[in-house]
């Protein structure tokens, strides 16, 4: 078979010539950057600036884009950087600077919390101020009105059951003459307080034949409810009493009881203790008593009427 013509593959000059002419230039190569892994000493040639392409050795390297080559020299710069001494140095000096930053907002929230707890403590104290303030004005008002329900005691009479002189030794063995009397007091107590109860007890209640003391009796203690009234009773005796002359006015009548006039005081002292509030408010009446009553021989067993022989003082 014959070649074909060499004119179907061989170009003219001309052609040649329009064909470079229609071309571009093509723009010269970019230079190609390469990266090492670098010892100690490249670290430090690199974290001030050297080139990989400067260095001496140019073993195990490779090809990679600019980008690449940004990143990766990012990363070694870092790297020698932290094991540069001066590196380290701005490291912790970047560390201590973001935990400073951390312990002021610290700082920050606490003084929130403790300024927040500061106004809360500051409100308690108020409202337990403005409570005080207020339960104890309750407690002056009642305390107040209390005092108006005063208690009211009437001792209605007396009476003499038994009277008896008769010859004797007191105790230090020296004769006299030696009185034993038995007598009953009966009176009428009552509270007139409409929101409060008392509690009632007493002086010993006592007869006297002027500064000498010939009787004497306890009063049972009682409580007694608002708005309500009892009558109490109280024994008073006096048992072999030495008169040593005192009342030498029964002496010419000691043969005859009913002749006897011996003129007596009953005196005794009350006092009344109102819880109104619990413990916590209290309110106290004292009653001080004091009667004139004249014991008659002719009248033993029969009561003596007080209610006009009597004074009350509060």
């Amino acid at each position: 078979m014959a070649a074909p013509p060499a004119t179907m593959h061989a170009k003219s000059d001309s052609e040649v010539t329009s064909y470079d002419q229609s071309t571009p230039p093509r723009s010269p190569r970019r230079p190609l950057y390469y990266v090492q892994s670098p010892s100690n000493h490249d670290v430090e040639k690199m974290s001030y600036g050297s080139s990989p392409l400067g260095s001496p050795r140019h073993h195990n390297y490779y090809h990679c884009s600019p980008i690449h080559h940004s990143r990766e020299s990012s990363t070694s710069r870092f790297s020698a950087s932290l094991k540069n001494p001066r590196g380290l140095s701005a490291w912790k000096k970047i560390q201590r600077g973001q935990e400073s930053d951390v312990d002021d907002d610290d700082d920050d929230g606490d003084g929130v919390v403790s300024g927040g707890s500061a106004r809360n403590v500051r409100l308690y104290f108020c409202f337990a101020l403005l409570f005080v303030v207020l339960f104890t004005l309750f407690s002056l008002i009642l305390w107040g009105a209390s005092k108006s329900y005063k208690p009211q005691v009437v001792v209605e009479h007396i009476v003499f059951r038994r009277f008896n002189i008769q010859a004797g030794n007191d105790r230090t063995g020296v004769p006299t003459d030696m009185l034993s009397l038995n007598s009953t007091v009966r009176m009428l107590y009552k509270n007139p307080g409409t929101f409060f109860g008392v509690h009632v007890t007493s002086t010993p209640l006592e007869l006297h034949y002027y500064e000498l003391k010939v009787a004497s009796g306890q009063m049972k203690k009682f409580y007694q409810r608002r708005k309500s009234h009892r009558k109490v009773v109280t024994v008073v005796l006096g048992n072999q009493v030495p008169l040593y002359g005192g009342l030498s006015v029964v002496g010419g009548a000691r043969d005859n009881i009913e002749k006897v006039v011996v003129p007596l005081k009953l005196s005794f002292k009350l006092r009344s203790r109102a819880y109104i509030l619990g413990q916590l408010v209290k309110s106290k009446f004292y009653t001080k008593i004091q009667c004139s009553v004249t014991l008659r021989g002719s009248k033993l067993g029969k009561p003596l009427n007080l209610t006009n022989s009597c004074t009350c003082k509060s």
